[in-house]
């Protein structure tokens, strides 16, 4: 009988599940179902109903484990990613009380002001948690929803976050791993415990309504008998501690040892290291995060990659191939064209009223290809602002492990190494954090079995480089992306105050 874990990675825009085939450490059945946000929402305000990912992910595993022709036996352990920061709240019954705010979510820019001032300004809030209090964190969020609606508040019992909730669907027990309850904005990210005054900025009823801590490598428990009945498994499955996407893609990707560098090149964009303690910035620009294998994840994010590019071939009507290889007409900086791709808002700077800017739009460069390149080259500069950050704080790169829908693109592989001057590798199993969510899994299940195994021995049996997809630094591009981002960086700054009047304009 074989051994197989499933890896479930819930994000914002699908939820994907893989099976593992623990013996031929090869992925033998996976499944993804989309869905989207709920529409017609206010300025910032992004959102989805929970239920939404607890019925996608049956329909994941299931069509998983039907590729995988797997019976419930064979099926040892679950992991779960999801997407960070999400507010899933409950009622003293476990019922949701009204859909979650997302991560993408900025319309909490005045509760991360009203949670900052009461914890004494940015470097007193930086002190107390290690972190600054952003818009797309969930402290923001519970605050947002005790002043915006009063009455759901009073009915709050406990606070999860999107992988947490899944969990407690799973096994019936809430609870939060320190990887993801970092990005809450509620724990001290040091010393791992919830922050009690954040915690009293917030409501002083609130730890009470926060679930139990466990450690990364701690199994949440195993399939209540109803979960595992829809699911079609035992309930002798394990189900692991999981994490956020960035964590799991973490483990994913190899990137277990201090010196390793992941950046993840989907809706969202995040650059993530290895480390063995924590890197707190003192600017709050770089989050000091806890990972999922008990060490540090310092990690910047940035809320506009994919959703960019998709933007503008959508627009111009291409298809993926298409627009790669329209893009590639273009030259390296696109004769000038510089995307500021604050779509949506941005985190890495924090400019939550931000938005797009095409800038240096002429003639010469008002073409399909122009447009296309620059809205991968000007995602990728917003990413690398943070990475120079991160240099800056003692975390440097040689090598980018890249992942997600960015990573699959040979012209934007290129991109990256040119702008990060580094070396850019891809991933035989390109799923990061699904795949991250699977070994977390077997982790866990095989402690759980006396083994008592690191987690980095797991991530170098399993996780392999894909030496075929290598892309390194060319100088000449080195130099010229070098002076596109410091003209990116001048408009990102010069702009600031116009954003802010423009959500105004806007929002009237």
């Amino acid at each position: 009988m074989r051994t197989l874990v499933i890896g479930i990675d819930s994000g914002t825009q699908s939820t994907k599940a893989l099976v593992l085939d623990v013996a031929k450490k090869q992925v033998v059945g996976s499944a993804s179902v989309a869905y989207g946000l709920i529409p017609k929402l206010p300025p910032g305000a992004k959102e989805q109903h929970p239920q939404t990912w607890r019925d996608a992910t049956t329909k994941a595993i299931k069509a998983a484990l039907k590729e995988a022709k797997a019976t419930a036996g064979e099926v040892k352990a679950i992991g779960v990613s999801g997407q960070q920061h999400g507010f899933v709240p409950l009622d003293k019954d476990g019922n949701v009380i009204r859909p979650a705010k997302l991560w993408c979510d900025t319309a909490t820019s005045a509760e991360c002001d009203q949670i900052t001032s009461a914890l004494g300004g940015p470097d007193a809030t930086i002190a107390a948690l290690g972190n600054a209090v952003l818009p797309g964190f969930t402290a923001s969020k519970v605050l947002w929803l005790k002043n915006h609606e009063p009455k759901n508040f009073a009915k709050l019992a406990t606070v999860l976050l999107p992988h947490d909730y899944l969990n407690w669907w799973l096994t019936g027990r809430a609870v939060m791993e320190y990887g993801d309850a970092s990005g809450t904005a509620l724990l001290d990210v040091r010393s791992r415990t919830w922050c009690d005054v954040a915690l009293k900025a917030i409501d002083p009823d609130l730890a009470g309504k926060l679930p139990p801590l466990i450690s990364s490598d701690q199994p949440v428990g195993t399939l209540q008998p109803a979960t595992a009945k829809a699911l079609g498994l035992s309930t002798d499955v394990v189900v692991s501690a999981g994490g956020g996407d960035n964590m799991m893609g973490a483990i994913g990707t190899g990137n277990t040892r201090p010196g390793t560098v992941t950046a993840s090149f989907g809706t969202s964009g995040t650059i993530y290291a290895c480390a063995g303690q924590p890197v707190v910035d003192p600017k709050g620009e770089i989050a000091a995060f806890c990972d999922s294998t008990n060490r540090w994840l310092p990690l910047l994010c940035t809320m506009n990659v994919t959703v960019a590019t998709e933007m503008v071939r959508n627009d111009f009507e291409m298809d993926h191939a298409t627009f790669e290889k329209t893009a590639a007409k273009a030259p390296p900086g696109s004769a000038g064209l510089v995307l500021l791709p604050y779509l949506e808002g941005e985190r890495t700077p924090n400019v939550p009223d931000g938005t797009g800017v095409f800038f240096g739009v002429r003639p010469a460069t008002f073409t399909a290809a122009h447009f296309a390149r620059a809205a991968m080259e000007g995602v990728t500069l917003g990413m690398n602002y943070g990475l120079r950050r991160l240099a800056e704080l003692g975390v440097k790169a040689k090598q980018i492990r890249a992942t997600g829908g960015g990573a699959n693109s040979k012209l934007w592989r290129q991109i990256m190494a040119d702008i990060f001057n580094a070396e850019v590798v891809t991933l035989k199993v390109g799923e990061g954090a699904a795949y991250g969510a699977a070994l977390q899994a077997l982790w866990c299940w095989r402690n759980q079995q006396g083994e008592k195994v690191g987690i980095e021995a797991i991530t170098d049996e399993f996780v392999a480089l894909n030496a075929a997809q290598t892309a390194t630094p060319k100088k000449a591009n080195v130099r010229a992306y070098a002076e596109l981002q410091a003209l990116q960086d001048e408009l990102s700054l010069a702009l600031r105050g116009a954003f802010g009047r423009h959500r105004k304009l806007v929002a009237g």
